[in-house]
């Protein structure tokens, strides 16, 4: 007696922002491209990639910076699957180590700087992109950019930041109002010296107050206008 196998066609369609692994057996056959394909339903198994660039956000680390002070911070990767089956394949699942990654960066980074170096320059937090790149590179991912989100303080850093803030903002109010009045001050006495080495000058600018409605003037006895 004859046997005949008996294949089940199927179609499926594999959009542009995706990559579809074909299995048969259990064992990879091809990947397929864009557009529709037909198949085998009873012995093959698809396994679709999107491969469009994603953002991973790895969020609310607690860290410590070089000079033992804490902090939480987020952090954002930008990352896209360059190849479909080392990232299927090379790892029970890519994310996870490249969010591994992204976090043990992270807490290298910090621990470099001194709280003050962060707050002034949070771009400092962004040089770990190359680090985490070659991390995940064996799991078909490419990542573009890894960046510091957000940067929070414990209330009571908080507070000794504002307090900071505050009395360098003071600080610069206080010298600024001292330049201004050392200039006042400059200026009236160039003023008096002035005068003084031209007396007539004294005349004629009595003479223009004397003439301003309203205005009185007190002579003194002892000078002859």
């Amino acid at each position: 007696m004859t046997m005949k196998t008996i294949f089940t066609k199927t179609y499926v369609t594999v959009m542009d922002w995706q990559r579809t692994l074909l299995y048969r057996d259990g064992i990879l056959v091809q990947t397929l491209e864009p557009g529709r394909h037909r198949y085998d339903a009873k012995r093959c198994t698809l396994v679709t990639v999107d491969i469009r660039p994603r953002v991973l956000q790895v969020l609310g680390q607690e860290l410590l910076t070089a000079d033992g002070l804490s902090l939480r911070a987020s952090f954002a990767a930008d990352w896209v699957v360059t190849d479909p089956v080392a990232f299927t394949t090379a790892a029970q699942s890519a994310e996870v180590v490249l969010y591994g990654a992204v976090q043990e960066v992270a807490r290298d980074l910090v621990a470099a700087r001194t709280l003050d170096e962060l707050i002034v320059d949070r771009a400092l937090l962004g040089s770990g992109t190359a680090t985490v790149a070659a991390a995940v590179e064996r799991l078909g991912i490419r990542v573009d950019a890894v960046r510091a989100k957000d940067l929070m303080l414990p209330g009571e850093l908080r507070k000794a930041a504002l307090e900071t803030v505050l009395a360098r903002e003071r600080g610069r109010a206080e010298l600024e109002r001292a330049r201004a009045e050392a200039a006042a001050l400059r200026s009236l006495a160039n003023t008096a010296k002035l005068l003084t080495d031209n007396p007539v000058l004294l005349r004629l600018r009595t003479l223009q107050v004397a003439a301003t409605p309203g205005a009185k003037v007190v002579l003194d006895s002892r000078e002859n206008v």
